[in-house]
């Protein structure tokens, strides 16, 4: 018997999907986009249903309850699991649980684009209106009228505890890659690195850990102990973990410049 195919007998959540080509964002770097689209962009887990599964960014096939997509289409949909902002660790332990649970009917899939269909970017989306339901919803696009509009939308998102804003050419065909037609908007800049170590903490936090010992992909190693809640110095990402980190700038030496702790990204 082949071994893959013995393994996925025991192991069925190990099984991969191909790994799709999706939209991926660039930096907005004050272009002018007037004309274009915004919408929130949300914090939760990308997930690509192809026909038949739906599938993480990196290729992992979502198990989810069968009520969940049994009413979804026959063709390929493209968006974001999730149920309301601040909310990620939530959404994500829900979407990797490798048997699905009833917490599944908090996540709702935020559709944003209509892989591999022709037209601009509402004629796609239009195709997915009749599929419209409890768990599928088409993510508003609201046209962006100035600059002074966008910063304004931005503010009002980040207000409220969103992580920033999406900017798209909605007059281009789809694109199943990274392009400067599709931009994220955010006030702060974030990146990944890996955690190596920790510091003890001191005053009230003797007990915990005081900061995450980081290391970028330069092998450049910095401090990462602002936005860690008390729960996470008491049971910190492992070594090993990437984190997500938010930051102004970068010093001269390379490091990023008042580190502030999101999330781990498993």
């Amino acid at each position: 018997m082949n071994k893959l195919f013995f393994i996925s007998l025991l192991f069925p959540f190990l099984l991969l999907a191909s790994k799709p080509k999706l939209l991926l964002l660039k930096t907005y770097k004050e272009q002018n986009v007037t004309g274009w689209v915004m919408s929130e962009k949300l914090d939760g887990i990308r997930a690509y249903w192809d026909g038949k599964h739906l599938i993480s960014r990196g290729g992992k096939i979502i198990h989810t309850p069968k009520y969940f997509t049994k009413d979804y289409p026959s063709f390929e949909i493209d968006g974001e699991l999730w149920s309301k902002r601040n909310d990620f660790e939530n959404i994500s332990n829900i979407v990797r649980d490798k048997i699905p649970s009833e917490k599944w009917r908090e996540i709702k899939h935020y559709i944003f684009e209509v892989p591999h269909t022709k037209g601009n970017l509402f004629e796609r989306l239009k195709k997915v209106k009749p599929y419209e339901n409890r768990y599928i919803k088409i993510l508003p696009q609201i046209e962006v009228k100035s600059r002074k509009n966008l910063q304004h939308f931005l503010k009002e998102i980040e207000s409220k505890g969103g992580e920033g804003v999406v900017v798209r050419d909605p007059n281009i065909p789809y694109i199943d890659k990274r392009t400067n037609k599709a931009l994220k908007v955010k006030s702060f800049k974030d990146m990944e690195c890996k955690v190596v170590g920790y510091t003890q903490g001191r005053g009230k936090y003797r007990e915990l850990i005081g900061a995450l010992k980081c290391r970028l992909e330069s092998g450049i190693e910095f401090k990462v102990g602002s936005g860690l809640s008390d729960d996470e110095r008491k049971s910190p990402p492992k070594i090993g973990d990437l984190i997500t980190f938010k930051y102004q700038n970068f010093t001269k030496y390379g490091k990023p410049r008042f580190p502030v702790f999101l999330r781990v990204r498993k």
